[in-house]
C-alpha cells in the first residue's frame, strides 16, 4: 500500500496561485469568448498547469491535488463575490 502524498499549503497558494488562476481565467474568458459552462474546467486546467509545473514541481500527486484546489478556489471566490455584490445591490 502506498502512502498519501505530503501536501503542504502556504502563502503562495492563497495570495499568488489562486489569484493567478482567477485573473488568467477572466482574461481567457474575454479573449476567447468561453461559454460560462466551461469556465470552471478552464480554471481547473490553469490551476493544474500552475501547480504541476510551478508550485509542486517534482511531486505529481501533490501537483494534481493542489491544481484542482487552485481551480476550485478561484471559481468559488469569483462566484461568491458575484453573488454577494448582486445581493448587496438588490437591497
Amino acid at each position: 500500500m502506498t502512502e498519501f502524498p505530503e501536501i503542504s499549503t502556504n502563502v503562495w497558494d492563497v495570495f499568488i496561485a489562486v489569484p493567478l488562476v482567477l485573473i488568467a481565467t477572466q482574461i481567457l474568458k474575454k479573449v476567447f469568448s468561453i461559454p460560462p459552462a466551461f469556465v470552471p474546467s478552464v480554471a481547473t486546467l490553469i490551476g493544474l498547469i500552475i501547480s504541476v509545473f510551478v508550485s509542486h514541481r517534482g511531486d505529481l500527486p501533490a501537483g494534481i491535488f493542489m491544481g484542482v484546489l487552485y481551480g476550485a478556489a478561484a471559481v468559488s471566490f469569483y462566484v461568491s463575490t458575484k453573488l454577494s455584490i448582486g445581493a448587496y445591490r438588490s437591497h
